[in-house]
């Protein structure tokens, strides 16, 4: 906040030292809503917009200069207000330039802004009437400038990092939860952890290579040997391996240690107890670094954020006294409950951050993620557990306490009680709390416009129009979105071919990926079916566990827009059961270390899941060739018998009738009767995920080989997809892969799909198309009509374009992906289902479905 009376350069200071987008100013904010700086009567207006700019900085962790002369107190405290509602470090400089100095500015200025002569006397006693009360308003920093030379001597303006900012600190961590003098159980955990901890004649702890701790405060109390415990957590915090922040215990020791009048209750007495036999040196080091610890840190980017009791999003990396109390206390209702203590608010239940947030001060009986964040508080003390979360692996490590130190005064709450709001109906002991927190999802996630950030495709943006058509779909007709960790995109054609009758052909594939840099490439037949995706698990036991699921089966199959495959859901489970056999056939299950699977596949006949279209589009087509066409081309034989002008129009309708017999032929190679299980045929093609782990850094080999050991499990229903491997360079395995492509298309195959070797391909330029398809010439009869082989109608497809086909592919991709391994991460639902979603809504953009 600059203060100063006009005339005293805060402007010219504040251009000299400051970023352009840094400075907010009264009179900018004048001619913004006047197109005038100088008019005074829209002060009002002026500066409502000055603050709402500072809020909205403020809000994104900003540096904000406010450039306006803020000698009044009022003035002053709008601005204050702001700084504590962002939890912000509000600093003065105050340009106290003497008034003649002023004055003579001021007279300089053009005729337009100067002001009054009385003006700037005002201001500047208002300003020292002010100066000795800024402290006491709240600024955290008053620097005075006294002459201009004091002024024009500051050169720069060195910014320094608020102390809890350790976004440069990227780990590994071990973070560990509340001890409380707990220390064989932190030895042993630290042991454990792979820590080596010599305790005679002093306590040195040497870390993995790599690797540093985090202890998240509450170091004393109720347990036997809190000296030792503060030995070992001072000397690696001295030493540089490890970081702390403070508890609420170790808070009220140092309140004690200061000379407050401080109860000691909770098992300060005992703490208090054990201090009195070390030596006054080691309890003014104790002092000492407890009065050094912060409330939270902020760490790996911001994508990490360690405290005592926790932090919601809008306090993160910030300093206030509200924000400490939060790391200390979490949050409360101010209420205190029958056991005598505060009543808490579950904020990690509606927390939308993007930073983990790893916590404990509130014990429980285990460690459980919700919604991205971890109380790892497992009551040691209490008999429970010493928990640690090692960092990024997401991995919980823990001993059992030696005993019970402290009888707790309330049982200790899991999460899913306060997710259930303590009490009501049994929860069974193996879902999670998030689980019973995705039971609900809410629709503000998913409508309006979405920003969806990917790893493989940076942003993705999804129109509100679009999410509003994906509703209808989502809602009415979807599968349990707990089954929903996966839609397939949709797959860009091959540019259009040169070549006469044919509107694709691989070269034009070929060529596509060798101008992206792509050397090899994998070739895979192309099944008429429906795309699928097929959720399985081991069992009903694992249903329950992973995906939060009851009483539906052993998983899912569902088409490409979330509905179910099968209208029969006894048919359903029977076809899963098939290929979970054939899992457990193969030894499936064991290779993968894994109770559940997701594929990505084909089921056929296409038949199966088109009927309807099949005989109210295609088939009443089929009635035309089969019965209108012969009875006309007929009578125009019979009129060119008798010698009238007819040659054109019959030779025209006995083309079209060809055309359209062809059109039956090759719709009708892609159905057959299904009269049960056996005659269904799954050809699946991507393993995409297991426990713990996405398959897109295996290449399409390894797919296809991996499935093809799946397909022997059961060979009646499982299709092994046939494929080849190019090398592009080479002309000979090109033209041997065209050749392929023909005689599959020459049978009345679809074509074939071409892909990159690997399974996510990268240039410059950004990510590859995962999969272009290049089917054939009969087959895109169905696609485009009967007569599209017609040379007029052959012309103007030729026209089409693809970009926009390839552009949606690509986002649809990278959407897939980014759901999948948030399922994986156990990221909540939310996260999982936007993604989905956002693949369905992106259906609805206006792009040619022919393609």
């Amino acid at each position: 906040v600059l203060i100063g009376s006009t005339g005293s350069g805060k402007s010219s200071f504040a251009q000299r030292l400051f970023k352009p987008t840094e400075i907010v100013s009264s009179d900018m904010c004048r001619g913004v809503v006047s197109d005038d700086e100088n008019n005074q009567s829209a002060t009002n207006d002026a500066f409502e917009l000055l603050h709402y700019i500072v809020a909205k900085r403020l809000k994104n962790r900003l540096l904000t200069v406010v450039d306006a002369t803020n000698v009044q107190e009022e003035s002053r405290r709008s601005l204050l207000n702001l700084a504590r509602e962002y939890h912000c470090l509000p600093v003065a400089i105050v340009l106290n330039l003497p008034e003649k100095i002023c004055q003579a500015r001021n007279a300089k200025r053009p005729e337009r802004s100067q002001v009054g002569a009385h003006v700037i006397p005002q201001h500047i006693r208002l300003l020292k009437k002010s100066l000795k009360h800024l402290s006491r308003e709240g600024f955290k920093n008053v620097h005075e400038l006294r002459t201009e030379e004091e002024v024009n001597a500051v050169e720069s303006i060195v910014r320094e990092p608020l102390y809890n900012n350790k976004m440069h600190e990227t780990g590994n961590f071990d973070i560990i939860g509340d001890i409380h003098g707990c220390f064989e159980e932190l030895t042993e955990l630290m042991q454990k952890l792979g820590y080596q901890i010599v305790t005679e004649p002093y306590i040195v702890v040497t870390p993995p290579e790599g690797r540093r701790a985090i202890f998240l405060g509450d170091l004393t109390d109720r347990g036997e040997n809190s000296p030792d415990v503060l030995r070992l957590v001072m000397g690696m915090v001295k030493a540089r391996t490890a970081f702390c922040v403070v508890g609420n215990h170790d808070a009220k020791l140092l309140q004690k240690l200061n000379g407050k009048n401080v109860q000691p209750k909770h098992g300060l007495a005992e703490t208090l107890e054990q201090l009195s036999t070390q030596s006054p040196e080691f309890v003014e080091e104790v002092r000492t670094f407890l009065d050094g610890l912060i409330s939270h840190y902020l760490l790996d980017g911001g994508r990490l954020v360690v405290a005592h009791a926790g932090l919601k999003e809008s306090m993160q990396g910030r300093a206030s006294g509200a924000v400490r109390a939060f790391c200390l206390y979490g949050e409360t209702t101010g209420e205190i409950d029958e056991f005598g203590l505060p009543v808490r608010l579950n904020w990690a239940m509606e927390y939308r951050g993007k930073a983990m947030v790893v916590y404990g001060h509130t014990p429980i009986p285990r460690a459980e993620w919700l919604n991205n964040t971890m109380n790892i508080d497992t009551g040691c003390v209490f008999g429970g557990k010493l928990t640690a979360l090692r960092y990024p692996e997401r991995e919980l490590i823990d001993v059992p306490a030696k005993k019970v130190y402290c009888e707790p005064v309330k049982p200790l709450i899991s999460p899913r009680q306060l997710e259930r709001g303590q009490g009501g109906e049994a929860i069974s002991p193996e879902i999670t709390v998030q689980q019973l927190h995705d039971s609900y999802l809410d629709i503000a996630d998913v409508l309006g416009k979405q920003i969806i950030p990917t790893r493989l495709h940076h942003h993705v943006i999804v129109r509100e129009e679009n999410s509003i058509a994906a509703l209808e779909v989502m809602s009415r007709f979807a599968v349990n979105p707990k089954w929903l960790i996966y839609l397939p995109p949709t797959m860009s054609p091959t540019e259009t071919s040169k070549l006469p009758d044919l509107l694709e052909h691989p070269a034009e594939s070929f060529a596509y990926f060798a101008s992206q840099g792509v050397e090899k490439v994998v070739c895979e037949e192309k099944h008429m079916g429906s795309r699928t995706v097929v959720v399985l698990c081991k069992d009903e036991q694992t249903v329950f566990n992973r995906f939060g699921i009851e009483n539906e089966g052993i998983g899912a199959c569902y088409t490409r827009t979330g509905r179910s495959f099968f209208n029969d859901t006894a048919i359903e489970q029977a076809f899963l059961q098939r290929i979970k056999m054939a899992c457990d056939k193969t030894n499936f299950w064991e290779k993968f270390q894994t109770d559940w699977v997701c594929l990505d596949c084909e089921l056929m006949p296409w038949s199966a899941k088109a009927q309807a279209l099949l005989q109210n589009q295609y088939a009443a087509v089929g009635t035309a060739a089969t019965h209108a066409l012969p009875i006309v081309n007929q009578v125009l034989q019979q009129a060119k018998n008798q010698g009238l002008a007819v040659e054109s129009l019959y030779e025209k309708f006995t083309e079209k009738e060809k055309m359209l017999q062809d059109y039956v032929e090759a719709y009708r190679r892609y159905c057959w009767e299904v009269n049960g299980l056996g005659d269904y045929k799954l050809a699946p093609f991507h393993i995409l995920a297991t426990e713990n782990q996405v398959h897109t850094d295996k290449d399409h080999v390894w797919q296809m080989e991996n499935i093809a050991e799946l397909c022997e499990g059961d060979t009646q229903i499982l299709f092994k997809t046939p494929y080849k491997i190019i090398n592009l360079n080479s002309e000979e395995e090109r033209n041997q892969a065209i050749s392929w492509w023909e005689d599959l298309t020459a049978k009345g195959g679809e074509g074939m799909v071409i892909k990159p070797f690997h399974f996510i391909a990268h240039n410059s330029k950004g990510l590859i198309q995962p999969a272009v398809k290049c089917r054939g010439r009969e087959y895109l009869r169905i696609i485009y009509g009967a007569e599209y082989t017609a040379s007029a109608n052959l012309e103007r497809l030729r026209q089409r374009g693809i970009s926009s086909k390839r552009s949606l592919a690509l986002r649809e991709f990278a959407l897939g992906m980014e759901s999948l391994e948030l399922f994986v991460r156990r990221e909540p639902l939310r996260k999982v289902h936007q993604c989905v979603f956002g693949v369905l809504a992106l259906e609805s953009e206006p792009i040619d479905p022919r393609l």
